[in-house]
């Protein structure tokens, strides 16, 4: 079952301000081909050669340097732990003493007391910080339980105000040279958890998508979740003063949402979310893809990581508007068993159809991976790379990554930041790593830039426009830089 494409009521500030639309909306619009290096990309390159060794000018350069967009991201987990901590005291939330967990107030109950005391009390705001984020934790970790326990405890914080972190995320990303984002996010979870109690499981996957949809179900879920991107959106533009005659940075950078499914919950709800976000992604042109989110290694994950591509394959047939990209292969030996290092890239691409892998990281642990390679470079599937993240999590680095085997095989790879709120990173922090620890030059990290546009889930004259500002600001850079 498909279904027609409805642009929103109102076209909001997440397509970008309101002089990029135009561009968007130009016909037959083509992206800028890149050309031979030309004096001042080549000027600009020798420059990077120079400072390679230099940590404040490699800082300012990264720093500077166009980025193109962020295709693996987690809006929860993105906003700065600093700005976490002054929300929860605007909310007039408490903090649980004895687990630094965010909950609801009152906060006269033993064991708790309110956020804002960590306004003035400058201990308690430190611990704060270090229990929401990976702040003082061992780069190299793996500090996968710490990374994913930060989420329950500042949770309560984050359930609300989606267009504030949006705010607070997007000038953020602007400053970093940023043009594109794509960000995760969960739309009405209570509405979801309810009707997928009300459906039940079926494990016949077509007949449980005709009961859930029958009657309108689905319908009336899609509809609250625009209704909660509304508002969000408007919160967003008033927070951003977005029609006003100083907007903030935010405004300008191009945001499109995709739908998160949990792959730790019972497989009704992990279905209800598939299936909402999908019917999202043809109804709505703010939503654009759906994925499975949450540790690949709990226990559930592993026991329905099967199921659950099929689900996505299944689903996939039905609206065909949808795109997907899976978390799969965020993963390490000893983390699991061996024969759940085996399967899971593989079973995300060639079982549920994923165009974009996030992660990847077990990738030589597969089954036959060197054929699986050749097959994702021959679909053009590509990998989010979150080095940070995938340092701090499974503490995988260096050689052991398998950044430089993906290139090797042409599979295509975007850098992401994941979670930069929690990992304390930043795009440019990516690129850097790409470069000093890679040994990757400028010409290949301009390339960079551009796939993480190719790969977008935009329609061709949306990203094409976005490719010729990319390039507009490459050739800025390389005149002030290569000067």
């Amino acid at each position: 079952m498909t279904h027609t494409c409805r642009r929103p009521r109102a076209l909001t500030a997440l397509l970008g301000t309101l002089p990029l639309l135009p561009a968007l909306l130009l016909p037959g619009a083509s992206a800028t081909a890149a050309g031979p290096a030309g004096g001042s990309e080549a000027r600009t390159a020798a420059y990077l050669e120079t400072i390679r060794h230099d940590p404040a000018r490699l800082a300012e350069f990264f720093h500077h340097l166009p980025k193109g967009g962020d295709l693996h991201h987690h809006l929860g987990g993105a906003v700065s732990t600093e700005w976490l901590v002054r929300s929860a005291a605007r909310q007039g939330l408490c903090v649980e003493a004895a687990t630094l967990t965010a909950v609801r107030p009152p906060c006269a109950r033993p064991g708790l007391r309110p956020a804002s005391d960590a306004r003035t009390d400058t201990a308690f705001r430190t611990s704060l910080i270090r229990a929401w984020s990976m702040q003082d934790f061992p780069p190299d970790g793996p500090g996968h339980d710490h990374f994913f326990a930060t989420f329950g405890r500042f949770g309560e914080v984050i359930r609300h105000h989606r267009g504030l972190q949006l705010a607070e995320v997007a000038d953020s990303a602007v400053r970093q040279h940023q043009q594109y984002l794509e960000t995760m996010v969960t739309p009405v979870p209570e509405a979801v958890h309810t009707l997928a109690a009300e459906v039940g499981w079926d494990p016949d996957l077509r007949r449980l998508h005709r009961r859930l949809t029958a009657g309108g179900r689905l319908d009336r879920l899609v509809a609250a979740a625009r209704a909660e991107a509304d508002a969000a959106d408007a919160e967003f533009r008033a927070a951003s003063r977005c029609d006003g005659d100083r907007p903030a940075p935010g405004c300008r950078l191009v945001v499109r949402w995709i739908s998160h499914a949990h792959r730790n919950s019972p497989p009704e709800v992990v279905f209800t979310q598939l299936a909402l976000g999908m019917a999202l992604a043809e109804r709505d042109f703010r939503f654009v893809a759906v994925n499975l989110v949450e540790p690949e290694h709990g226990a559930v994950a592993l026991r329905d990581y099967r199921l659950h591509m099929r689900m996505t394959a299944e689903l996939r047939r039905a609206y065909l508007g949808a795109h997907v990209t899976l978390h799969a292969g965020e993963l390490r030996p000893g983390l699991v068993k061996p024969e759940d290092l085996a399967f899971h890239i593989r079973g995300a691409v060639e079982g549920a159809g994923a165009e974009r892998v996030g992660h990847g990281v077990d990738l030589v642990h597969e089954d036959a991976w060197p054929t699986l390679v050749r097959e994702m470079a021959r679909r053009r599937v590509a990998v989010e790379v979150p080095f940070t993240s995938n340092a701090q999590i499974l503490g995988v680095t260096g050689t052991e990554h398998p950044f430089t085997t993906y290139r090797a095989h042409g599979v295509p790879v975007v850098l992401a930041t994941d979670d930069p709120g929690v990992s304390r990173t930043d795009i440019s922090a990516q690129y850097r790593q790409a470069a000093t620890v890679y040994g990757l030059r400028y010409r290949e990290l301009k390339d960079l830039a551009r796939a993480s546009l190719e790969h977008a889930f935009l329609p061709d004259r949306a990203r094409a426009a976005l490719q010729r500002r990319l390039e507009r600001a490459f050739t800025a850079f390389e005149r002030r830089t290569g000067s």
